[in-house]
Order: structure tokens, then sequence, then C-alpha cells
């Protein structure tokens, strides 16, 4: 396992953070088998766990707190999200202070500790002002209860002006940014990804297999797989429409590339995502321990310049709300990851 600085905040973090998105209702209930798969990539050398408070509606804070308890948490750099809807009522959601201050008590409580090491707002707020929020995150470090923030999936124009934010009004700021980024979708690399290198921020990819198409499992030829995501979101991999036609096509041929190199298509999406300078970590989202196992040795592949994947182009879309949805592993009916 290899380590890297989280933007400027000295932290040491593993280059693969264990997101924990498909833990409980939404990928595996069994919450000793998720303890489980937690336990090993510990064990493998991984140091970074990222939730979210909507994932599963809380259940996936949970089983990663009772997984770090016991000892366990302190050698974990922890991190979470607020934003989604986490109930009925209208302010149970979004980024104000009012929810804030709310919602980090929630996650302390259901993540059995004192601090959160990384403290995201999963989506940007159309209604509430980037100076509310990062004064709410500032006085929440203030208080010991996080201890750095950051933004997820956030376009750079807003990157920009949530920075411009906490520069004119002497605000904390957001030190990391966690976007969607993968072979197969880079449109990042044209504005997100430089505009968090000016600012010295983390970028922590989510999706690196693109949903599954780079897992190895779609190539021409062959019966497409029946997996658990296809099951939740069959639209996303019927192959009778053109769009996902393409995607099958240019996994497939990613897949050639991979064997050619002596790799598995998975070794090389995850070291293609961590090859980019202003990556820091990529999260990999394991339902089962065979799924966790087949994406670990990606931590130790390194891609050189003179690999062919270094300047292979396949789909580079901007980085549109409408994309990230439409790829997003863990879209749910009342909130997306």
């Amino acid at each position: 396992m290899r380590y890297r600085t989280l933007g400027t905040t000295g932290m040491q973090v593993s280059t693969l953070c264990l997101g924990a998105m498909m833990f409980g209702s939404w990928g595996n209930p069994d919450h000793d088998d998720s303890i489980a798969v937690i336990h090993r990539a510990l064990d493998a050398g991984i140091n970074f766990v990222d939730t979210a408070d909507v994932y599963s509606a809380g259940e996936s804070e949970e089983i990663v707190g009772k997984a770090l308890a016991g000892g366990r948490r302190d050698d974990v750099v922890l991190a979470t999200k607020a934003h989604g809807p986490m109930g009925r009522d209208r302010n149970m959601r979004g980024n104000s202070r009012r929810w804030l201050v709310r919602e980090v008590d929630n996650s302390l409580r259901r993540l059995q500790t004192d601090r959160i090491d990384l403290y995201q707002i999963h989506r940007p707020d159309p209604s509430t002002s980037h100076e509310e929020t990062l004064a709410a995150l500032t006085d929440l470090v203030r208080a010991g209860k996080i201890l750095a923030f950051g933004s997820s999936t956030y376009p750079a124009h807003e990157v920009v002006e949530a920075q411009w934010v906490a520069r004119t009004r002497g605000l904390g700021r957001f030190v990391t940014e966690q976007p969607p980024y993968s072979m197969l979708v880079r449109g990042i690399e044209r504005d997100l990804l430089p505009v968090a290198e000016q600012y010295d921020m983390g970028v922590l990819p989510w999706s690196p297999l693109a949903g599954g198409w780079l897992s190895g499992k779609y190539r021409l030829g062959q019966e497409a797989p029946q997996t658990h995501r296809s099951g939740r979101m069959p639209a996303r991999y019927d192959l009778s429409t053109g769009e996902n036609q393409l995607k099958l096509e240019r996994a497939d041929a990613l897949a050639v590339v991979a064997e050619g190199a002596g790799l598995t298509l998975v070794d090389m999406a995850v070291a293609f995502v961590l090859r980019h300078p202003a990556v820091t970590s990529a999260i990999i989202g394991p339902r089962t321990m065979e799924q966790l196992e087949s994406q670990l040795p990606a931590a130790d592949v390194v891609l050189d310049a003179a690999s062919p994947v270094a300047s292979t182009q396949t789909d580079a879309p901007a980085h549109s709300s409408a994309k990230v949805e439409e790829l997003d592993p863990g879209q749910h009916a009342s909130a997306s990851a």
C-alpha cells in the first residue's frame, strides 16, 4: 500500500480509500459480513474510510462505527458527508448551518466517535450561500467535532467560488474535492483537476470502475453479467441502448489493453485514476469480500508515461450533474451517492 498527503492537512492516507456506500441496505445488509470486509481492508494497509449519512439512511455509518470500535478508530482517517435528505422534514437536508450543526452530531453518534477527520458537503446547495456553509463548518472545526472539511461532486466554478468566499471572509476552506473520475468519465481533466491543483486540494475520485463497466465483466460477445448494481438500475446496463453499447465497446477495448500489459482491467482502471498528479486517493466501493480482494492489488500498480492507456482517449463528458447522476452507482430513490 502506498500513502499520500491529503491536501494541505498533513494527514497521510492510503492511495486506496474504502468507500462504505455498499454496506447496509443499499448493498450488503449483513453487518458482520460488512465489518469483516472493513477489517480486511484495514489489515491490507488501507487507513482511509469514506462514508456518508445518507448511505442506507445512516446504516453505513453505523456499520463503520461498529467496525472501528474496540481500538481501531485511531488508526483510520475517517470521512463522512452531509447534504442528502435524512427525513421527511424539509430542513433535514441541504447545506445550511441549521442542518449541519445538527447532523454532525448524528453522524458522530452513528460512527461512535468524538471527531470526524474529514467532513464533506455531498453536493452544492443552490439555496444556501457558500458563506453560510463555510462559516458553520469553520465553527465545527473550532468546536473539535471535525478536523477538516471538503466538497463532493462540486463543479469547478463552485469550487473556485467557495475558495474565494473562504479567503475574503476569513473562513476555513474546502481542502478536498470528491468527483467522479474513471477511464470512461474524464471530463474533470479539463477544469476540476487543474482547479484542485491550483488550490492544493486533495482529490478523492469515486467510481474509478465507472459503475462496474471497468470491472472486466463486460466484454463483447459475452452475455452481460447479472450484478447487484444492474438489478437495482437495469436501464444503466441495458445493452440495447446505443449509449450502453458504446460503453461496452470501450470497456472491451480497454480490457484488451490491460491484458496486453499483463494487468487486470480493475488494476489498470484504478491505476489510471491514481496516475493523475492531482489525485490523492481513489475510492473503491466493494460490497463483498471477493470484490475487495479483486481491487486491493491495484494499490501496487503504477502506470508509466509509455503505457498505452496513459494516452487512450475515451468518453470525456463535461463535469455536469446530468452525467454524474447517470453514472452514480449508489443512486437511491431519495438520494444519490
